[in-house]
């Protein structure tokens, strides 16, 4: 019985001058292609091949690429030790302020720096370095649980509906459409003004509710430029089910966008945090905020500019750290600025 006809294409250019040279020419350029190959071992393992791209030396991935150009990028660096310090006395504020944020001496309110304090006091006697110190905790924690709360629950939300498609896709972007509609200082005037908790929570709360329409549609559209590559058409064809799909194929290639965003964001809310507060409608005393001491001390600000001075300068640079970050990130996540 003959054997199954094989297209000559499906072997390249090899097949093409096999197929040229006839019966017996084919067996003389097999063998003569294989005694080259033993000569050769260095063309076999990929020895001409570019750097990198050898049988030793896996291609790297894109964050294994995007981490390589991350490390050479200064901004990055500066921004990331920046943070890096912002998280660590935050976590440990005794480290470099041994005081006590709320202990106050109203012998000493407005006197500027002294031996000790080199920030001077605040309107009610406080140490403005402690306080200064002690508030980097309040706005580190609000940012991050407001971008994870966003990031998680709009890239679901987004992810799906790019995913599936159809009525629930529709849904979505009229919801989105409604939050996008909403002013972001009003709806906070509004929806903290009812709200009588001190803590964190209730903001927090508020940023997820009305940041999640940004990453919900970012997450969508990135979802949906995932699924028609052909890596996923093809593990849809073997059969693959929509959540392997979703979890092994398409959540790695399409989280890039959503962390690039998120990892800009995380500034704007520290800074939302502080509008609020300063408006009186976010965090309350006796909880310790760049916001409110920036509210409390604009009334002497010609008297005593030292207190508004240095909160307004730490909430600057934290939120001008985070916002390099992120464009360090989406650059370096962007194959189309390489």
């Amino acid at each position: 019985m003959p054997e199954p006809f094989e297209p000559l294409e499906s072997y390249g250019e090899e097949g093409r001058a096999i197929a040229s040279t006839g019966a017996g020419g084919a067996s003389d350029f097999g063998t003569a292609e294989a005694e080259t190959l033993e000569q050769s071992p260095s063309a076999a393992s990929g020895g001409g091949a570019p750097a990198g791209t050898g049988a030793d030396k896996k291609p790297r991935s894109l964050w294994s690429d995007a981490w390589h150009d991350l490390r050479r990028n200064p901004i990055f660096i500066i921004s990331g030790l920046v943070i890096l310090f912002l998280v660590i006395i935050s976590i440990w504020p005794s480290l470099i302020a041994s005081g006590d944020p709320l202990d106050c001496d109203l012998s000493k309110a407005q006197e500027g720096s002294q031996p000790g304090h080199p920030f001077g006091f605040n309107g009610q006697g406080c140490d403005v370095y402690t306080r200064v110190v002690y508030g980097a905790r309040t706005s580190v924690t609000v940012g991050v649980c407001a971008t994870l709360g966003v990031a998680i629950f709009g890239s679901i939300l987004g992810g799906l509906a790019g995913f599936f498609g159809g009525g629930w896709d529709g849904f979505l972007s009229r919801i989105t459409d409604v939050f996008f509609a909403i002013p972001v200082v009003l709806g906070g005037l509004v929806f903290l003004s009812v709200v009588s908790s001190a803590t964190v929570w209730p903001v927090i709360g508020f940023m997820v509710l009305l940041g999640w329409p940004q990453v919900s549609r970012i997450a969508r559209g990135s979802v949906i430029t995932a699924k028609q590559n052909d890596y996923v058409q093809a593990a849809r064809a073997l059969g693959a089910s929509n959540s392997r799909m979703l979890l092994r194929h398409i959540t790695p290639n399409a989280v890039a966008p959503v962390i690039v965003v998120a990892t800009i964001a995380l500034g704007t809310y520290i800074a939302l945090e502080a509008t609020l507060s300063y408006l009186g409608v976010g965090l309350k005393p006796p909880t310790v905020s760049w916001g409110i001491d920036i509210s409390s001390a604009s009334q002497y600000v010609r008297n005593a500019p030292h207190m508004l001075l240095w909160p307004a300068g730490a909430l600057a640079i934290t939120v001008l750290a985070f916002i390099m970050l992120g464009d360090a990130v989406r650059d370096a996540l962007d194959p189309k600025l390489r």
